[in-house]
């Protein structure tokens, strides 16, 4: 029997914390360098869509050129990603299954890197609607990845250093560090201690000082906001809040019919990716702003622009987002969603502008308000979206409305039943057909942090129900450690220990956690 985490994992010493965040440290510096690297390429890249269907609107005969050289480049993303499908779509999900067990088989960080880099950037290059956050995310984690496997203590800091990757990704593509930390935590490990938070805060701000060496400090999205929402407002924040949870429903559903829609199609890989791809030369000649992660759009955001207008470009980059993103092609949908959130904010911003005596000078505030509650909407990580809105924009002035918004977009979109997308997308990529994992003896050891008021609190170990083939090694309640006994009592807040076998790990994980739900 081997035993993947050591004696030492489980009795770590402040000394090996602060070797710990070291390593996140160097993480966060060749994760921030990758990241850095990715988002000058696919702004170069950016840029030459647009400067293409600038040339081939003018020179439409070049369109029968255009339309087999994307078939090339759809075949040959399509040949990655059926060689590496961790690589599809965001990558996000992808990590998120990391970190809780499952895609054991799977092809190597460096060639998920390699291929998700190259795959990414040729799909920008050709105009399509997808983000570099999530690709970022996912090249940061590999990073993290990499170095874990050198230097990770244990299969739990491996894990804390991929999840530090994926930190550092997010903070370089978007100039926001704490954004990073907080998505890290609240979408992906879900749990935090004092040394994962530390661990991610070091990869975060590490990869941050990297980006701001390139990028400077300017923030992503400089909006004239001149003054803040009177609380006399805040009915129109509800109302909006209202909207973006209803609007961020239909995203999702959207979405993961429009990929169930490319499963069905008994078509090859590449053939489905060529299809954003033509309908990019469609859009690249006729409506271009609505090509790339969604700048040029963001950049048409403004109170002249016709009411009408708005909208058209609003549907038409939502529908060009879901049928790029549902192909499968390597991108992501952080940016273009807030993107969509923006417009759908300006939208409204106008309709209350022009119908109900609002002052025009709050537009642009319903714009920052609406990215961050679309996001929360769609993703279900209303601390993230608020903290990254503020990050983008530089401004501190939004915090309170900032929270309405996202809360109430958060009730709605839960109310709707709606499922946190890269929850449901993970499902989706999660082969449930499979049979009953068989032990393969090597042993893990993972922890859970006890909720308060969920059923694992107060009881007494013996009277804990615990899945076959599982031990609770130890129990850490603070700066103590517990050796635990059949009458030792869990407390709330207390983070347990426990040793399964390496292909239990997801099941087990799933029993635990149901034990462990608030009552």
């Amino acid at each position: 029997m081997k035993l993947e985490n050591n004696y030492h994992s489980l009795t770590n010493s402040v000394f090996d914390n602060v070797i710990l965040i070291l390593k996140s440290m160097l993480v966060g510096v060749c994760a921030g360098g990758i990241a850095v690297l990715y988002r000058l390429v696919l702004g170069k890249g950016e840029s030459f869509a647009f400067s293409l269907y600038d040339f081939v609107s003018g020179n439409l005969l070049w369109i029968l050129l255009l339309i087999p050289i994307f078939g090339i480049l759809a075949y040959l993303i399509g040949k990655m990603v059926d060689y590496n499908p961790m690589i599809s779509g965001s990558g996000i999900p992808q990590i998120e299954g990391i970190l809780k067990g499952y895609f054991l088989k799977r092809k190597s960080w460096f060639s998920t890197l390699v291929c998700k880099f190259a795959g990414g950037a040729m799909g920008i290059a050709g105009g399509l609607s997808l983000g570099r956050e999530g690709p970022s995310i996912q090249l940061g984690a590999n990073v993290g990845e990499a170095i874990g496997n050198r230097l990770g203590n244990g299969r739990l800091e491996k894990k804390i250093l991929i999840a530090g990757g994926a930190s550092a990704g997010l903070a370089a593509a978007f100039n926001a560090p704490l954004a990073g930390v907080m998505f890290a935590l609240e979408e992906i490990f879900k749990y935090f201690t004092p040394v994962i938070l530390l661990s991610m805060m070091s990869a975060a701000v590490a990869s941050d000082f990297i980006s701001k060496q390139i990028f400077g400090m300017q923030p992503i999205f400089e909006l004239p906001v001149i003054q803040s929402i009177p609380l006399s407002g805040y009915g129109y924040l509800i109302l909006l809040g209202i909207l973006l949870g209803v609007f961020g429903a239909i995203y999702n559903y959207v979405l993961l019919r429009t990929k169930d829609l490319y499963k069905s199609l008994s078509l090859p890989t590449w053939v489905k990716i060529w299809i954003p791809f033509l309908l990019a030369i469609v859009l690249g000649i006729t409506i271009p702003q609505v090509l790339g992660g969604g700048h040029a759009l963001f950049e048409e955001m403004n109170s002249d622009l016709v009411l009408t207008t708005m909208i058209v470009f609003l549907l038409v980059k939502f529908l060009f987002s879901v049928i790029s993103f549902g192909s499968g092609i390597p991108g992501g949908i952080f940016f273009p969603l807030i993107v969509l959130g923006a417009g759908i904010g300006s939208v409204y911003a106008k309709a209350i502008i022009s119908f109900l005596g609002v002052d025009p000078i709050l537009f642009h505030n319903f714009i920052i308000l609406a990215m961050a509650g679309y996001f929360t909407a769609i993703v279900r990580a209303p601390l993230t979206g608020i903290i990254l809105v503020t990050e983008m924009t530089n401004s501190l002035a939004h915090l309170l409305s900032l929270t309405v918004v996202s809360l109430v977009a958060y009730a709605v979109a839960d109310l709707l039943k709606s499922p946190p997308v890269y929850e449901a997308l993970l499902d989706g990529m999660l082969d449930k057909e499979q049979g009953e994992p068989k032990e393969s003896g090597k042993r893990i050891v993972f922890e859970i942090l006890v909720q308060h008021e969920s059923m694992l609190a107060n009881k007494m170990v013996k009277d804990i129900s615990l899945p076959e083939g599982t031990l609770l090694v130890e129990i850490r309640r603070g700066e103590y450690r517990i050796l635990p006994k059949g009458n030792t009592k869990i407390k709330e807040g207390d983070t347990i220990s426990v040793l399964t076998d390496v292909n239990l790990e997801c099941s087990v994980k799933e029993a635990l956690e149901a034990q462990n739900q608030s009552t």
